[in-house]
């Protein structure tokens, strides 16, 4: 692997991030500094501490970036929840964000596990 961006799990989180964006251009323009900028946030931080902690080039930093990473997504499922629950998102798009979400933070794990198995 020559850099973070061979990594699946990168590639995956970045066009997640995208996506995000796309779905909280409809949020009401009063959630811009709330809920919308909180979800971005949440979603950016993911890729981001991927490649910061490929950057470190020592295994322990490395999965402490990957546990942010993690974090970062559990965060953020509950800020889809939320905005779901208030209708700022249609079912069927909350639903393929989570299932994307769901997938990207099982590689986290895996990746994460690697990090720690190996010597």
């Amino acid at each position: 692997m020559q850099s973070y961006k061979d990594l699946v799990v990168w590639q995956k989180s970045v066009a997640f991030v995208t996506a995000i964006y796309r779905a909280t251009e409809s949020f009401p323009k009063s959630e811009l500094f709330g809920l919308t900028n909180q979800i971005r946030r949440a979603a950016v931080s993911i890729p981001a501490n991927i490649a910061e902690g490929y950057a470190r080039k020592h295994r322990a930093e490395y999965s402490q970036f990957v546990r942010i990473a993690f974090a970062s997504g559990a965060e953020l499922e509950t800020h889809l929840l939320i905005a779901g629950n208030l209708g700022f998102i249609k079912s069927t798009a909350l639903q393929n964000l989570q299932t994307n979400l769901e997938e990207i933070m099982r590689m986290l794990n895996k990746l994460n596990s690697s990090l720690v198995a190996k010597p």
